[in-house]
């Protein structure tokens, strides 16, 4: 499909992204929270604890970005932020009572954005679509690295 039309390959991932942040604000909207939230959210329930510096650098956003989005969550009360004890300077992100109670939701509902992006594939295709957009991903941060 890519070179039959000769279309530009950022017009597919800009579509995907934007059906992405529609879903995810749509489905978030019950928690008071929206998709940018959501990113913060996710790497915070593989590890809690996580400081602001490496939240950013996991999500590859800005840390201004991250910090505004890490305090609609500490409004919510989804996380709290407290001084690192290694670090003075820097804060650590910690789910509380709250954010942990959601996470079998968010999960729940990344789990449903994945399935509807990936219904009509089948593993190998699973598969072969993973791998490049690793590839894609690990390409753009070496030239960006320029």
């Amino acid at each position: 499909m890519y070179m039959a039309n000769f279309e530009f390959i950022g017009k597919y991932v800009s579509f995907l992204y934007r059906y992405q942040q529609m879903y995810l604000d749509r489905e978030l909207e019950p928690y008071r929270i929206s998709s940018g939230q959501f990113f913060i959210l996710m790497p915070l329930f593989r590890k809690d604890g996580m400081n602001q510096e490496s939240l950013s650098q996991k999500i590859n956003v800005d840390k201004a970005t991250v910090t505004r989005a890490i305090q609609r969550l500490i409004d919510e009360g989804y996380v709290a932020r407290e001084r690192d004890e290694d670090d003075k300077r820097a804060y650590r992100v910690f789910l509380t009572k709250n954010g942990k109670g959601i996470k079998p939701d968010i999960i729940a509902i990344a789990r449903r954005w994945d399935e509807i992006l990936l219904s009509n594939l089948d593993s190998d295709q699973r598969n072969i679509m993973a791998g490049a957009l690793d590839t894609m991903i690990e390409n753009v941060s070496e030239h960006m690295k320029r």
